[in-house]
This record gives structure tokens, C-alpha cells and sequence, in this order.
């Protein structure tokens, strides 16, 4: 019988912490769709809205959600009106979601406009998006301690026409206990190994610019990161992990997830790109786990403990990321 892999010794403990976890969905909860990033396909939107709805979601969709920058098409309307809405959606009692219906560009612009003080006066919450949306996850877990899902978007492609995608998505919100072991057909180690670690991360480039903002984690130490992202050709990804390397900010780091990487060129000139910046770290890697800017996409949890197996090519969290509706 083979003997069990042992786990490697993470950071000291109190490097990172858990993040508290928010409440799973019942039928008829309210969520609310807000637009922090890039403008809105409007009928991209209300198919995603109909899918929310089929799950008998209580759907609201804040005010700005459809606005376009009189000046800058690509962003959702104003950075003041943007930062109202996530604010808005994030104290309203009535609200057990925020669902962010597009990525693009525009979250940085808008997080330091949200009174992170006010928002810590409300119940944990679950915040769902990705790509651009990854700032947003930052802030949440630097400023609040909150877990939260890196998953598809309401407006997005992927949500709106894999049906895969969205019953993940469905399944974490309602029934997280089903999606505690994460993984992928293409999953692979690039480096061996099992270890335990805080889960965080995202898209890549958008870590890297977020280095020295005043949302930014210091450092990664403790965690299994995830990375991921798209259209960024190899030259530009080495760039994005040579600044975060260079930056500190993954000394320590546990183990590393990567995501998808579509658009970004021959996948084996990726797969050397992160064998050669990321190798060195020495912990485990794998390969293309099946989150991000994919046809098929997983839903991830970000801020809760996890074990990454990356001979297995396996992600398991040590509990659902949503507690039971009557937990305290």
C-alpha cells in the first residue's frame, strides 16, 4: 500500500489567516450585480440575469450597473457611481451576494472611493467575479477578512454559455460541500509536491500592478497562489512574475495553482515561462487547474485553507467555503 505524501511546511502561521466565511444561498436570497470594471453588454446581462433567476435568485441590479463613461467607453460609467454601487450592494441587510457582471478595466480606479471602514460594519458577505475583479478580491480580504469566490462573471461569455461554468458556480453558492475538490483534465504538476496554504491570488498581471497600492497584500507568504490570464504573451508574463518576484511579496509563498492562460501565445513557451520565474521558488506547482479566462471555468475560493496536491493535480479545501444558513 502506498504511503500518503506528507505535507510541506508552510510560513509560520500567523503570516495569513483564514478569512471569515460568509453564508451559503437558499432559494429566494437577493443578490446584487454591480459593475466595477468595464461597460456592460446589455443583452449579455439580462441572459445572465435569467440563469440567476432559474436558481430562484432574488436578482437586483444596482443603479449604475448600465452606464457607459462619457469620456472612457470602456469603463462602466463614473468611478464615484461605481464605488456607490459596490458599497451600496455590500451594506444593504437584504443582499447575501455581490455578483460583478463584467471585467475589464476599472476597479482600480474606483476601490479607494469605497469607505472600507463603513463596509466592516456589515455581515460578511459573498463577492463573486474575476479577471479585473481581482483587485476587489484584494481589498475585500486586506480591508474586511472576508472569503470570497474567484469565479465567473453574470455578463460574462463563459457564465452565459457553459452550462459547466455556471453549475459550478451554482453549486458553491448553494451546495459548496459537492465542490471541496478541485481539478481539471489538463491539471499537472510542474513541480511536485503537496502543501497546505491559505488560498489567494488571481490574475497575474493585475497582482503585479497592484504592488504598493494601499489594497495590496505585503506578501503571499503562507498562501497557495493562484494565477491566471489572458492575451498577455509570454515576454509580458515574464515581466508579471519577475516583478513579483523580484518584489518580495512571494518569498514564502506555500504553492502555486495556475490557471488558464488563453490568449497568451504557444502554451509551451508558458509553461517555460513559469517553470523559469516560478521554479525557483521551490514549492509545488500545477499546471492549468481549470480557472480563469477559460471556455470551462472552475469557481475558486480565495481567503480559506486548502491542500495542493500537484502530482494529484488536485485542489481540497479543508471545509466548504459557505457556512450553513443557521451558522453563527
Amino acid at each position: 500500500m502506498a504511503q500518503p505524501v506528507p505535507v510541506r511546511a508552510t510560513a509560520p502561521t500567523d503570516t495569513i489567516r483564514e478569512a471569515v466565511r460568509p453564508r451559503r444561498l437558499v432559494p429566494g436570497d437577493r443578490v446584487a450585480l454591480v459593475a466595477p470594471s468595464g461597460a456592460v453588454e446589455r443583452d449579455r446581462l439580462a441572459a445572465g440575469i435569467e440563469i440567476l433567476r432559474s436558481w430562484d435568485l432574488d436578482v437586483v441590479v444596482l443603479p449604475h450597473v448600465r452606464d457607459i463613461h462619457p469620456e472612457h467607453a470602456y469603463l462602466a460609467g463614473a468611478d464615484v457611481h461605481r464605488a456607490a454601487d459596490f458599497q451600496q450592494a455590500w451594506l444593504d441587510p437584504t443582499v447575501a451576494a455581490v455578483i460583478c457582471v463584467r471585467g475589464g478595466y476599472g476597479v482600480q480606479r474606483m476601490v479607494d472611493l469605497i469607505d472600507w471602514n463603513v463596509l466592516r460594519t456589515a455581515p460578511p458577505k459573498t463577492l463573486v467575479g474575476f479577471s479585473d475583479i481581482t483587485v476587489l478580491h484584494e481589498a475585500v480580504a486586506t480591508r474586511l477578512g472576508v472569503a470570497t469566490l474567484y469565479g465567473p462573471l453574470a455578463a460574462g461569455f463563459v457564465f452565459t454559455t457553459d452550462g459547466p461554468t455556471a453549475d459550478h458556480l451554482r453549486r458553491t453558492l448553494f451546495e459548496p460541500e459537492t465542490t471541496t475538490v478541485l481539478t481539471s483534465p489538463t491539471a499537472e504538476a510542474l513541480i511536485p509536491g503537496r502543501v497546505r496554504g491559505i488560498l489567494a491570488g488571481g490574475c497575474a498581471s493585475l497582482l503585479a500592478a497592484e504592488l504598493g497600492t494601499p489594497t495590496a497584500r505585503p506578501s503571499f507568504a503562507g498562501t497557495v497562489l493562484l494565477l491566471e490570464d489572458v492575451n498577455e504573451q509570454p515576454y509580458r508574463l515574464d515581466r508579471v512574475l519577475t516583478q513579483l518576484v523580484r518584489s518580495g511579496t512571494l518569498d514564502g509563498v506555500a504553492g502555486i495553482a495556475l490557471g488558464s492562460w488563453d490568449g497568451c501565445g504557444p502554451l509551451d513557451k508558458v509553461r517555460q515561462v513559469m517553470v523559469d520565474r516560478l521554479g525557483p521558488l521551490g514549492v509545488p506547482i500545477v499546471w492549468e487547474l481549470g480557472f480563469g479566462h477559460s471556455p470551462t471555468s472552475l469557481t475558486v475560493p480565495l481567503g480559506v485553507a486548502a491542500v495542493l496536491d500537484a502530482d494529484a493535480g488536485t485542489l481540497t479545501l479543508d471545509a466548504p467555503v459557505l457556512t450553513p444558513p443557521n451558522a453563527e
